[in-house]
């Protein structure tokens, strides 16, 4: 059996084009290109749904380790997006995007709101 083959976002790109091009069928176009139709509606599936165009997040990233800041004392005024002093500060994960931009999320978290957020701060 031979090594599985690795496609470049290009050439999936191209051949998902092609696969809507004309008149043509999605089978005769994997058969061309090699891959099977299955693959290939995977792929068409991918770019419908944004998943295509090379803007996907990386899988990895760099991430820092920062000593716990100090609890806020209760005469400075806190901002709005700042946990409640008496909160309990363990948990708290920091996100830090480019231009300043920075999420603090605890373990209370609501998932699907921060993808919400995380989603629209990616796209800025």
């Amino acid at each position: 059996m031979g090594a599985r083959r690795r496609w470049t976002l290009e050439e999936k790109q191209r051949i998902v084009a092609e696969s809507y091009s004309g008149p043509r069928l999605v089978s005769v176009t994997a058969r061309r290109n090699g891959l099977s139709t299955s693959q290939l509606f995977t792929w068409r599936r991918m770019a419908r749904d944004g998943k295509l165009n090379g803007d996907t997040a990386p899988a990895l990233v760099p991430v820092e380790i920062t000593p716990a800041a100090a609890p806020i004392s209760s005469d400075t005024p806190q901002p709005a997006s700042s946990p409640p002093a008496q909160r309990a500060r363990t948990g708290i994960i920091e996100i830090e995007f480019g231009g300043g931009c920075r999420v603090r999320v605890d373990r209370d978290l609501d998932v699907e709101a921060l993808q919400r957020v995380l989603e629209l701060l990616r796209r800025r």
